[in-house]
């Protein structure tokens, strides 16, 4: 991460014309998928934009927008619905299009996903350009696009405002912009739970850093000590002078401000559900409790894996599950012998732990695991390593194959 540090990051439009392809390739996936949603549904006399901006989590974020907080559904088992467990930020943003334009909130939830997503392919490929190229950067906004579950991105769902806000924290981090890494991780945090992973990234790549640092100056030292006729260089404050140069004092004051700001969302959201529900600082995990969702280590998805093996063809779905979950895990370890830097390991590895291990909606965990984009990259190295007429094809048929799944699941179980 230090050698990335020192790199000096494209100028603004030069940055948009080098992710231009990736962006054009993106808005085609996405228009392709919107197309077959919305032949699909015609086809089934339903309605695609209903199924988009007006169903499952959307409804609920288009209630905090208009209502506020303090709605909730009863249960006949006794579970508590309550919209307290729907992070601000996308609700705030759907309450500000509606005020400034003639667009409902669900019309404003599905502009900003919009918006956001094509936010998110760019932070997407800013983070693999500057980790391994141009190409692969293409490549892993791509195969972001072709997900199976990729119909989400276009959702008045939260995924996307999240992705976008993660992937440029991730850039900011990796660039050296702590400021500008901590403040997006706040509004990270403003937007869904694993807001935490943001957060463990900013905290873990900025001690690192530190460490770095003190290792850097001790062994300056040493040199210094080695050369007693030497004569003494002052050190320029954030002058980057290799990759193991030390940072000046305004780096680290920056370093620590971006530290002190990336909790503040996910803590503040928190803490004030638990002051609103009056059950104190863990009232979230109360609320959270109202849906059956809760952190057990995974236990509960094992449960549920295994129980689709008393029956066939159940069992199928139940070896399904089995080779998504280890290849999600394999594409973690590639991950970690091709040397990604630390900051994508930390982040991938919470919102990979938080989407896994959570004991509820199992069947939500494909979009959950949306915005642990670097999952991606070892893929995407192997298609930017082959030849471009094979690439286009493979990204093609998925493509297609993704569209006609993605319309497929909109008009069945869908989310949420």
């Amino acid at each position: 991460m230090t050698d990335l540090e020192t790199r000096a990051a494209p100028p603004r439009a030069g940055a948009l014309r080098r992710a231009a392809p990736a962006l054009a390739g993106y808005a085609a996936v996405r228009a392709l998928g919107l197309l077959a949603l919305f032949l699909w549904s015609a086809a089934r006399d339903k309605s695609a934009y209903t199924l988009l901006t007006a169903r499952w989590d959307a409804l609920w974020y288009v209630r905090v927008a208009e209502l506020g907080y303090g709605y909730e559904v009863r249960l006949a088992n006794g579970d508590v619905h309550s919209n307290l467990a729907f992070f601000p930020l996308l609700p705030w943003l759907e309450r500000l299009v509606a005020a400034v334009s003639p667009l409902s909130y669900a019309d404003g939830g599905f502009l900003v996903a919009l918006v956001s997503s094509l936010a998110a392919a760019w932070g997407i490929f800013a983070v693999a350009d500057r980790v391994y190229g141009r190409r692969a950067g293409v490549c892993a906004v791509l195969l972001w696009a072709v997900l199976p579950v990729g119909i989400v991105q276009s959702m008045a769902y939260s995924e996307s405002l999240f992705t976008a806000l993660a992937a440029w924290s991730l850039y900011a981090v990796l660039t050296g912009r702590w400021v500008t890494a901590g403040t997006l991780a706040l509004f990270a945090g403003l937007t869904r739970p694993v807001g935490l992973a943001v957060v463990a990234t900013v905290w873990v790549a900025a001690v690192a850093s530190f460490a770095r640092d003190r290792h850097a100056t001790g062994a300056g030292a040493r040199d210094t000590q080695d050369a007693p006729g030497a004569p003494e260089t002052p050190v320029v404050p954030d002058t980057p002078a290799g990759p193991e140069a030390p940072a000046g004092p305004g780096s680290r004051l920056r370093r620590l401000l971006g530290m002190a700001l990336a909790p503040l969302g996910t803590a503040g959201y928190v803490l004030w559900v638990g002051h609103h529900t009056g059950k104190g600082p863990l009232g979230y995990l109360d609320v959270q409790a109202g849906w059956r969702n809760g952190f057990d280590g995974g236990w509960a998805f094992a449960r549920f894996v295994a129980d689709k093996f008393t029956s066939f063809p159940a069992a199928l779905a139940g070896v399904g599950l089995i080779v998504g979950v280890a290849s999600v895990v394999w594409l973690y370890v590639t991950g970690v012998r091709q040397r990604q830097p630390l900051p994508l390991l930390v982040y991938t590895g919470v919102v990979t732990a938080l989407a896994l291990c959570a004991s509820s909606y199992f069947g939500s965990k494909p979009r959950l695991l949306l915005p642990a984009f670097p999952l991606l990259l070892p893929l995407a190295l192997a298609l930017a390593g082959a030849r471009i007429r094979r690439s286009v094809a493979v990204l093609g048929a998925v493509a297609v194959a993704s569209a006609v799944y993605g319309a497929f699941w909109l008009n069945g179980s869908g989310p949420p």
